[in-house]
């Protein structure tokens, strides 16, 4: 995260690539199927009660290097089931607590295959760290996976219906 009075344009760069609109989430927003949130500089996001996005004050780099755990652990602690856990890429260990969190409250955890890179980053720290990683993949992999988990899902959950 930049600086707290930095302007971001993260909406705009993965507006640019998402399938999805992407929204900058307000205070108490709740969250919709089919469109994805960020945070700003100064506020992170994460999932309070009952589907609605909180908003965490952050200014001065208060959760520093923690913004994805912050966001993983209000995921678990949470959401109700089936939900997924991701780290792609970043520096540092960030998201190894969260994704050891959701695994340990039942969701699904998935980590980028490492590129070997000389430093460790996220994806080889979350694969090392307290908590197994349910699947370890290139993008197109983890996609097809998620893929596959939730059409699974969705089937079970209409046959329990009918």
């Amino acid at each position: 995260m930049g600086h707290p009075t930095n302007v971001s344009h993260l909406r705009e760069v993965l507006g640019r690539c998402s399938a999805i609109p992407i929204h900058v989430a307000s205070a108490c927003e709740r969250l919709r199927h089919g469109s994805g949130y960020i945070g700003e500089p100064d506020a992170h996001l994460t999932l309070a009660a009952s589907n609605f996005g909180e908003l965490v004050p952050g200014p001065f780099d208060l959760h520093r290097n923690r913004t994805v755990d912050l966001l993983f652990r209000s995921v678990a602690a949470q959401a109700s089931g089936g939900f997924i856990g991701v780290v792609l890429s970043g520096s540092l260990d960030d998201g190894s607590r969260g994704l050891a969190a959701i695994h340990e409250a039942g969701g699904i955890t998935m980590v980028l295959t490492p590129h070997g890179a000389p430093q460790k980053g996220m994806p080889e720290n979350a694969i090392g760290y307290d908590g197994p990683i349910d699947f370890i993949g290139t993008p197109e992999a983890i996609a097809a996976e998620i893929a596959g988990r939730v059409q699974a899902r969705w089937s079970e959950r209409r046959n329990l219906l009918l």
